[in-house]
């Protein structure tokens, strides 16, 4: 069963981890920037819509739930060897990046609710 859906992981790792580099070259920090958020943000739609358009059969489903639950504490274990203290202390954009990260991410939540109540 695990090893159904480590394809999907792995190419939205690989969009994610690119879109995060390309990030963080156009905002000239030398950095990945957002690119495990993007995979994970990836993950979820491309599994939900093949479940929705019935392109994921049953076993494909239940190894990307278990890699989807994996997730997590990766994402987790790899944002707690982050340098906080240099990017609070390189200038007020690491702090006004994630306060609008925050907020645009509480503003989605109404949106997202709306989403899930119409299906």
């Amino acid at each position: 069963m695990a090893i159904y859906g480590v394809a999907l992981l792995a190419g939205c790792m690989f969009a994610g981890v690119f879109l995060g580099d390309v990030l963080g070259v156009l905002l000239n920090v030398k950095a990945n920037v957002g690119g495990v958020g993007f995979a994970m943000f990836f993950l979820i739609i491309l599994a939900n819509r093949g479940i929705d358009k019935g392109w994921l059969n049953e076993k494909s489903q239940s190894g990307i739930s278990f890699w989807s639950a994996m997730y997590i504490p990766i994402v987790v274990a790899m944002s707690s060897i982050q340098d906080v203290v240099a990017a609070l202390s390189s200038g007020p954009l690491a702090i006004l990046s994630g306060l609008l990260g925050t907020a645009i991410a509480f503003a989605f939540v109404p949106v997202l609710v709306k989403m899930g109540s119409k299906g």
